[in-house]
């Protein structure tokens, strides 16, 4: 049973224990639309599987509003100097890892900006520790390792929305005061009860019944992308929808970094190479620079001025 302790200024106490049965849940029902997949041929299981993924993206657009709210409410935080951590156990930790590891190459953002946690730690990204999603105090222990505050916004991913991992990660870190935010593929769950936003893609019965690495982990990917992606343009971390503030670290994103500086501005191959080599390799100075006819020095500080917002710093306004 996992419970938010009620202090002044904190949240009630909310009971979450999660007496129900894995069989209420609607994610470990039996698929009427795989019956017979044993006896499937390939391009049969791969038909009924493409069937079922295509209900996906009707299940989390029913999220829209509260996936939105998410945005705007994590976007808040991070203007701030807080982070976005995502905690999960098993597939649902390793997709917030995934998402987290992919937004400094894309988005120029830093590896403590957004965070990735899950139950076993590092070891249980390559191979499964199964206990370690039923310990809700080792949560609380690994809520004090990563010395989660009040700046900080916290999604809690669990398919089946009663992972003790999980429950005990979004408690721990709603009484250090962090916005928490609950991603789960199963209605009125226990992890509802505890997070300020819940976002709930009801995806039904998986093609393997309860394997929610297929359906709900599509779902929960999906979400994330739209979280990590939707809170970074906010930032300004996009201009038009040009990946403006990627790192260069490799020479497909450096060849990249040209595409998209000549994208801007309609200048060739060749001179968008010379503003990226005078703008110390910085899409968004060469951008500014660029298009608004200053020198890179300029073109930083108008940047600077606009909380890194090109368009901004185009208008040479002081915030977006």
């Amino acid at each position: 049973m996992i419970r938010l302790n009620q202090k002044e200024g904190k949240p009630p106490v909310v009971d979450v224990g999660t007496t129900e049965t894995l069989d209420t849940l609607s994610t470990e029902q039996v698929n009427p639309g795989s019956k017979g997949l044993d006896r499937m041929s390939a391009l049969e299981i791969a038909t009924v599987m493409n069937d079922e993924d295509a209900t996906v993206a009707a299940a989390v657009r029913t999220q829209l509003p509260r996936i939105a709210e998410a945005v705007e409410q994590i976007a808040a935080r991070l203007r701030r100097g807080g982070r976005l951590i995502y905690i999960g156990a098993g597939t649902s930790g390793r997709l917030g890892v995934l998402d987290a590891s992919e937004c400094p190459p894309t988005f120029n953002a830093s590896p403590d900006q957004i965070l990735g946690w899950m139950a076993g730690g590092e070891a249980a990204m390559t191979r499964s520790i199964e206990e370690a999603e039923d310990d809700p105090e080792l949560a609380r222990r690994d809520i004090e390792r990563l010395k989660v505050a009040e700046s900080d916004a916290m999604v809690g991913i669990a398919a089946s929305g009663r992972t003790p991992y999980v429950l005990g990660a979004v408690a721990a870190a709603r009484e250090r005061g962090a916005l928490t935010i609950g991603l789960a593929c199963n209605p009125r769950s226990p992890l509802e009860k505890i997070s300020h936003i819940m976002i709930v893609s009801v995806v039904g019965p998986e093609v393997v019944s309860g394997s929610t690495r297929l359906k709900a982990g599509t779902a929960q990917k999906m979400v994330l992308n739209m979280l990590s992606t939707g809170v970074m343009v906010l930032l300004g971390k996009t201009y038009d929808n040009l990946m403006v503030d990627l790192r260069a670290s490799n020479t497909k994103l450096r060849k990249r970094a040209v595409s998209i500086v000549q994208q801007a501005t309609g200048v060739s191959g060749t001179e968008a190479e010379v503003l990226l080599q005078s703008s110390g390799n910085d899409v968004k100075t060469a951008i500014v620079a660029s298009l608004a006819s200053v020198s890179s020095e300029e073109a930083r500080v108008r940047l600077a001025k606009s909380q890194g917002v090109v368009w901004a710093a185009l208008s040479d306004t002081d915030s977006p």
